[in-house]
């Protein structure tokens, strides 16, 4: 039979079968007088107990032994892996399902630490500026990134704290002042907003950046500066630096904590 009779009588495709001559698992067969590949119904059988072992999982890399050794070989070690295996990967499928529903939950965004949804989506309901939320998001999924698993838990921690509904009304009338800073603005107005949020949350940043030092924090908080200064308007980065200057005067010159970020 040729290629393409093969092909069909086995459920793959003419290109399947090449991969399978190429990776080794089907020998070529020998070719008719019009150049043809010539198969028979042992290359049929050979193609149909791949498409069995493709199916359990098993690489066709390691096929070759399995299919020459014969009815005879003792398959218990290679299905216990096999086993092994897939319950890693049902254990990771499950672990991302749980993270999909909670990103569902809120609504949030796919590439948002699945810790911060919560907040995140009290943010936007309480009418924080969607631009800032947006910013905000960014900015943790950076942080969240270079402080690790542990330091994680303690962003998620000053994020639940910040987005508290006695606590969150106050950011967003204070983020929408920020907001409208603009070449316009006097000092006067930079001062009070950078003031508001100072006295608003000095007490909660101070509490956490003591009793919870974010791990790994000074490593982004570099990157947050650069992030922050290609997206605020000079008198918004002249509020942030007098914010960042009024914790860190709270919090201590050792402190370690999610001081930054409007």
């Amino acid at each position: 039979m040729r290629s393409a009779e093969l092909a069909r009588l086995a459920g793959v495709s003419v290109r399947t079968l090449r991969h399978y001559h190429q990776v080794g698992v089907l020998a070529e067969p020998p070719r008719d007088t019009n150049d043809y590949r010539s198969y028979d119904v042992h290359d049929l059988v050979r193609v149909l107990r791949i498409r069995r072992l493709a199916a359990l999982g098993i690489a066709l890399e390691r096929m070759p032994e399995l299919l020459d050794d014969g009815a005879d070989a003792d398959g218990a070690p290679l299905l216990d892996e096999l086993d092994r295996e897939l319950a890693d990967h049902i254990s990771r499928l499950t672990r991302q399902r749980e993270v999909v529903a909670r990103l569902r939950e809120h609504r949030a965004a796919p590439d948002l630490p699945p810790e911060l949804a919560p907040a995140m989506a009290a943010f936007a309901a309480a009418g924080i500026s969607p631009d800032l939320v947006r910013a905000d998001r960014d900015q943790a999924v950076l942080v969240s990134h270079l402080v690790g698993e542990e330091g994680r838990q303690h962003l998620a921690e000053f994020y639940r704290r910040l987005s508290a509904h006695d606590v969150v009304d106050v950011l967003a009338g204070l983020t929408e002042r920020f907001g409208r800073l603009d070449a316009g603005s006097d000092d006067q107005e930079v001062d009070a907003v950078a003031e508001g949020f100072v006295e608003a949350f000095g007490a909660l940043v101070t509490e956490l950046a003591v009793s919870e030092p974010l791990p790994g924090f000074d490593r982004a908080a570099a990157f947050l500066g650069e992030h922050s200064a290609d997206l605020l308007r000079p008198r918004q980065r002249e509020a942030l630096d007098l914010i960042e200057a009024g914790l860190t005067r709270l919090a201590g010159p050792d402190a370690d904590g999610p001081a930054r970020g409007a």
